[in-house]
């Protein structure tokens, strides 16, 4: 999948790497509250990154955000979930539209989250994983007081090891399970996806979050995944070893960041299942949507502030 790169960044017109402190050569676009509109999806993981993020970083006020429904159909997903059918800001039926406003001949995939620009209703970018990483880095002078610090210095060389294997691994592991298509492909994919989520059992034993006390955004990149498990992955893409429910530490540790503020208001798990049930015909050719898991129990007691 290629994305379209653009940045929203602090300084117009430079597009700088905050690590190597290099510029990158990418167009830009200023940082301008009220200007850009998040689109995104409640039933996509990579979508609920950017919708977490927003919420942490108490950006509300200055991106709007626009929800698409729970399906798409190969053109794109759409608005539905808006009366009419239209997003009220942007007044478009589906996100091709605003892909089309960019690129008339736009040949890649329609895929969320993506940042619009309001003005021209044109998509910026749908970049995923910088979109979030420069709500944090170039929206800073727009953060709520108290904002957490989610790429800390003092861990982030850690913290990049650890969001690649999450990434690699989780992220996209449970779709490589799902999608396998060999006996053999399969079996190689439930190995390093079982291989990691041990690994990450191990390493929630004895610190609340991944990088320590603190949430960051390796915390957001692993808890869109893990909602997700016992919901979808366990079944629809046969990630079956176990449920997220009988790993005692990562049980608790997803419990712990679904009751944080501005992660478990931004899930809604009868969308997350319409998504995959529905949409994934060839794994699924009937529709049917499964009733369970019960929800309730993400609102548990998870004893994790004891560590």
């Amino acid at each position: 999948m290629q994305y379209l790169p653009d940045r929203i960044t602090a300084e117009p017109g430079r597009s700088r790497d905050p690590y190597g402190g290099h510029d990158l050569d990418v167009t830009t676009w200023p940082v301008e509250p009220g200007r850009y509109r998040l689109v995104a999806a409640r039933a996509c993981p990579w979508a609920n990154r950017a919708i977490i993020v927003r919420s942490l970083l108490g950006l509300e006020g200055v991106i709007s955000m626009g929800l698409t429904g729970p399906t798409h159909d190969a053109r794109s997903w759409t608005f539905d979930l808006d009366p009419g059918g239209v997003d009220p800001v942007l007044g478009y039926e589906r996100l091709q539209q605003a892909y089309f406003a960019r690129d008339a001949a736009y040949p890649r995939g329609i895929t969320v989250p993506a940042m619009v620009d309001v003005p021209t209703g044109a998509v910026v970018t749908n970049d995923f994983p910088w979109i979030t990483h420069d709500l944090f880095f170039e929206w800073r002078d727009h953060h709520r007081p108290g904002a957490p610090d989610l790429w800390p210095d003092a861990v982030r060389p850690e913290m990049e090891e650890v969001m690649q294997r999450v990434f690699t691994e989780l992220n996209n592991g449970v779709y490589r399970c799902g999608f396998a298509g060999s006996q053999e492909a399969y079996d190689a994919a439930y190995e390093r996806l079982w291989s990691t989520m041990d690994w990450l059992e191990e390493r929630l034993t004895d610190r609340r979050y991944l990088m320590g006390d603190a949430i960051t955004e390796a915390d957001i990149r692993l808890f869109t995944t893990l909602v997700r498990f016992d919901a979808v992955y366990h079944g629809h893409f046969k990630c079956n070893r176990n449920k997220l429910t009988e790993m005692p530490a990562l049980w608790g540790y997803a419990r712990d960041l679904f009751q944080t503020p501005g992660f478990g208001e931004t899930v809604d798990f009868d969308q997350i299942k319409r998504h995959y049930y529905v949409v994934h015909e060839d794994i699924n050719p009937t529709g049917i949507v499964p009733r369970g898991p019960e929800s309730s129990v993400w609102l548990s007691p998870h004893g994790r502030e004891r560590i």
